[in-house]
């Protein structure tokens, strides 16, 4: 017997398989197209389900004996589907800039923090809300022949069952769900003029929709009897897959955006909240909650320094070039700060801010500044700009004392040791680069019993490589640099204005 876990992302989507001791097997991916232009960013859903069933077909030619999937999926992308379940529209990413004057028509008709203690956002046109009134308002006659409205992880797992579900995780992202009453929200759908029963029925984070239908399992070669799960928004896969079920602990997604997850034992301040424009989300764990702190630029700064600045050192040590850019650091200065100031906001700032606008900056050059010095002040100013979270999220009730690392920059010991200096708490790098591949298969497993809960899930599944502790010399150097960091943000954004 083997459980598997979906992960629909906006570029591709992947199949992973695990054995029923959650001993990782194999994994099948597909990418798609999204196509981003001024006026829209879309991707298709045919597109989205044509990988789905490739990367099902691949593993099911491997692994026969599957017998359940959990699905997870990004969030705010909706697709609307008319009465033959044909998809009317192109759906829109959370980028889109579609939907900005039916979020101020909403904010001028209910006080912003309302819709914030409602629905655990604060208003933004990233949320599919929005959007769906934008698609009212210019698509009438598309409109009127849209039946049902899903987002991608509940049309996936009703291309497969038949049944419309969608997890209390997903569905927050609409800006339409109460997240206290856990169910759709008649206030925010009364304002944005929309019938909820368009809308899939939300279910708890990890629960069973029902097998394949024929159709399906003959279009990806498994049995009708495989269960398929309806599992949550990917950044609460995430969650789940390192090992974070209540507040003592929280997660930095170490990836190529930089997403610090605190974990809530009971619903966090909301006015806290609302000036951070942190998320609140249901957790897998009933009557808790996660938020997301992120940065858009965590693993891409990174990237992007090697690919402008270090084209010589990346042809002489290929994928070696980030531990090779550390250890000359080290070996020229010491492992001591740098001394720069780097804004990672080159995609432009996220939380606590959410300025779009917002440009990344390097501070303090001189003649003596060398590539590892740059390379280093990136690191750098990822960990300041996870610190400003953390510091922005005081009073909102978080506890957490330590953190688990997912993701490929919890390979890098020097930017693990880093953040546990900046963060002063200990850091633990989890063996498992993909969490919410992890999370989606735990969930699953649990769901179908082969897992007894999520502790025993965790057991099998989450696995510790090493913690990193802060060292006190160290966190007050770097907190001399942090104090000009913190004000560098505003001092840019005059200059802007």
């Amino acid at each position: 017997m083997k459980i598997a876990g979906l992960d629909i992302g906006t570029t591709g989507c992947k199949l992973t398989v695990f054995a029923e001791d959650g001993r990782y097997l194999d994994k099948a991916y597909r990418d798609y197209p999204a196509r981003r232009m001024a006026t829209a960013h879309e991707i298709d859903a045919s597109a989205i389900m044509a990988g789905v069933y490739g990367v099902m077909r691949e593993m099911a030619g491997k692994y026969p004996d599957i017998a359940a999937i959990g699905v997870t999926s990004f969030g705010e992308t909706f697709v609307m589907l008319d009465e033959r379940d044909d998809v009317l529209n192109s759906a829109m990413l959370y980028t889109d800039p579609r939907g900005r004057t039916q979020i101020e028509a909403l904010k001028a008709a209910m006080d912003p923090h309302d819709i914030m203690r409602i629905t655990g956002l604060r208003p933004h046109s990233m949320y599919s809300l929005s959007k769906l009134m934008w698609m009212k308002e210019h698509h009438p006659d598309m409109w009127a022949d849209t039946k049902r409205i899903l987002l991608m992880e509940d049309y996936v797992v009703y291309r497969l069952t038949g049944v419309r579900q969608i997890d209390y995780s997903l569905a927050t992202r609409t800006m339409a769900f109460d997240i206290a009453k856990l169910d759709w929200s008649e206030a925010m759908f009364d304002l944005a003029g929309i019938d909820p029963r368009l809308m899939s029925k939300p279910v708890p984070t990890g629960t069973p929709a029902g097998t394949l239908t024929r159709s399906a399992a003959r279009e990806v070669g498994l049995p009708q009897s495989v269960v398929i799960v309806s599992v949550s928004h990917d950044q609460v896969a995430a969650a789940i897959g390192a090992g974070a079920f209540d507040g003592s602990v929280a997660v930095d997604g170490a990836g190529t955006v930089e997403c610090l997850t605190p974990i809530y034992d009971g619903m966090p301040d909301l006015d806290v909240m609302y000036e951070g424009y942190y998320s609140v989300v249901p957790h897998a764990v009933p009557g808790k909650y996660v938020a997301y702190a992120f940065s858009y630029t965590g693993g891409a700064l990174i990237d992007w320094c090697i690919r402008r600045f270090a084209k010589e050192e990346r042809a002489r040590f290929g994928g070696d070039v980030n531990r090779a850019l550390e250890q000359a650091y080290i070996d020229a200065r010491g492992d001591t700060p740098s001394g720069l100031i780097v804004l990672p906001h080159l995609a432009g700032a996220a939380t606590p801010y959410m300025d779009n606008d917002a440009r990344g900056a390097m501070l303090g050059l001189g003649m003596e500044t060398d590539l590892p010095d740059i390379y280093r002040a990136c690191m750098e100013g990822v960990a300041y700009e996870m610190r400003l979270n953390v510091d922005a999220l005081q009073g909102s009730g978080v506890r957490f004392t330590k953190l688990n690392a997912t993701g490929g920059g919890a390979r890098s010991i020097a930017w693990m040791q880093m953040k546990a200096d900046v963060l002063d708490m200990p850091i633990t790098a989890l063996e498992t680069a993909d969490a919410g591949t992890v999370g989606c298969a735990m969930l699953t497993g649990v769901a179908t019993g082969v897992f007894r809960d999520l502790d025993d899930a965790a057991e099998h599944m989450v696995k510790e490589v090493q913690t990193y502790r802060p060292r006190a010399e160290m966190h007050e150097k770097y907190m001399e640099i942090y104090r000009k960091y913190e004000k560098a943000y505003g001092l840019l954004k005059e200059l802007r204005t």
